[in-house]
């Protein structure tokens, strides 16, 4: 067992199915908290595992969101597999899948399958665009979505054209929300556990997910007919002479201190840009005049004229900038692990949850199958069959090396 008896969940048995970021996430998330995960996976392993730059059997998504679990490898499709796979899932407190709609019932693992012998089971469904609806069975990724959702139509280019966010924002916002909604469903539970309804099968999508996440941007959209204003002038991305810097010196005190800073103190008592409504109104005006005296200026030279201005700013910096940075070593907002297989890695910590350390099996991502044998053990197999499960193909068993 991976989880200590000190943390929230410890003594949490979930059977974690689904593939990807979003539902692995939410089960990496129980994992941290104390969970026993057992994360199960096809013989060639989670998809997830596959995505940008493969480590050995993993990719820097595949560490990232199954941290924690134990990985048993099992064939679906295989009767002694698929039995396998069945009684975890009878013994889970917590199951999460994260298939299109229909197939995990023709996997024989669907949540009316498995609440007629698990009564109390949380069992959480994730899905693309929802179980009902005409999109209900198109496929969705995250760059699919955040051209659907509109998130991209919020996030132009200087040119007017819709960007993606790189990096998979929605799937791990809905393994967020998924471990939101799973966490108040455990606590009703255990409350009513025993009485035959404390179980629940919690529905939620990506698209759901990311509304919810936009509900602000959207609310203005509706109310300004399309045309939302911006949270403030000047609140942007600005060029300096050796790199970017974001600045938001939206407040009418903000934007003398800037108008100080880069040498431009006349244009604070404007009467063009003296206040909000004015700055709003002439704004086409006033920007490219900031970003022409921005230009003149070091990034470094700004922050430290920013800062002792009180005006809000940020250089912008890459991941090892952040790394190094002064502060985050400070409060050791990243801790360096080993992973096995891959070597040292970064591991930001976890609002709310302990961070990690070197050798804490917490943070351990396994190999596919590392932990077949340990868990068929615990079922009851024994060694011999074990092995004739793994000579059948219906399991799979990690090699070390």
């Amino acid at each position: 067992m991976m989880s200590y008896e000190d943390l929230p969940y410890a003594g949490l048995k979930v059977l974690d199915i689904s593939q990807g970021v979003a539902g692995p996430h939410c089960g990496m998330l129980l994992a941290r908290h104390g969970a026993d995960v057992v994360k199960l996976e096809p013989l060639g392993g989670d998809w997830g595992r596959q995505l940008g730059a493969r480590y050995g059997d993993n990719s820097a998504y595949g560490i990232a969101f199954n941290r924690g679990k134990r990985s048993l490898a099992l064939d679906l499709k295989h009767p002694d597999g698929k039995a396998i796979a069945l009684r975890l899932a009878n013994e889970a407190d917590v199951v999460i899948e994260n298939n299109r709609p229909g197939v995990t019932a023709r996997l024989g693992l669907d949540y009316d399958t498995v609440v007629r012998e698990n009564r109390e089971v949380i069992y959480l469904s994730i899905t693309g665009f929802g179980q009902t609806g005409p999109n209900a069975n198109l496929p969705a990724t995250d760059s699919v979505m955040q051209a659907f959702s509109g998130l991209m139509s919020a996030n132009l280019d200087a040119d007017g054209l819709p960007q993606r966010i790189n990096l998979l924002a929605i799937d791990v916002v809905t393994g967020l929300y998924g471990f939101q909604a799973v966490a108040p469903a455990l606590y009703r539970r255990a409350t009513k556990f025993g009485s035959g309804g404390g179980g629940a099968h919690i529905k939620t999508s990506l698209m759901e997910a990311i509304g919810a996440f936009q509900s602000a941007k959207m609310i203005e959209f509706e109310l300004e007919k399309g045309e939302t204003a911006p949270l403030g002038v000047p609140v942007a991305m600005f060029e300096a002479k050796d790199g970017f810097i974001t600045i938001n010196a939206r407040r009418d005190s903000h934007f003398a201190g800037m108008c100080s800073v880069i040498g431009l103190p006349e244009l604070a008592d404007d009467p063009k840009y003296r206040d909000v409504p004015a700055r709003f109104a002439n704004a086409d005006e006033l920007m490219p005049l900031l970003r022409e005296a921005v230009k003149t200026r070091t990034v470094a030279d700004l922050s430290t004229a920013l800062s002792a201005a009180d005006v809000l700013f940020a250089p912008v910096q890459d991941y090892g900038d952040y790394f190094q940075n002064d502060h985050v070593r400070a409060v050791e907002a990243v801790r360096w692990i080993n992973q096995s297989g891959v070597g040292q890695i970064p591991m930001p910590i976890i609002p709310g949850i302990r961070p990690p350390s070197e050798g804490d099996p917490m943070v351990h991502a396994p190999h596919l199958g590392e932990h077949s044998r340990e868990i068929l053990s615990q079922l009851g197999q024994t060694d011999e069959d074990i092995n004739a499960l793994a000579a059948s193909g219906a399991i799979g068993l990690y090699a070390a090396g």
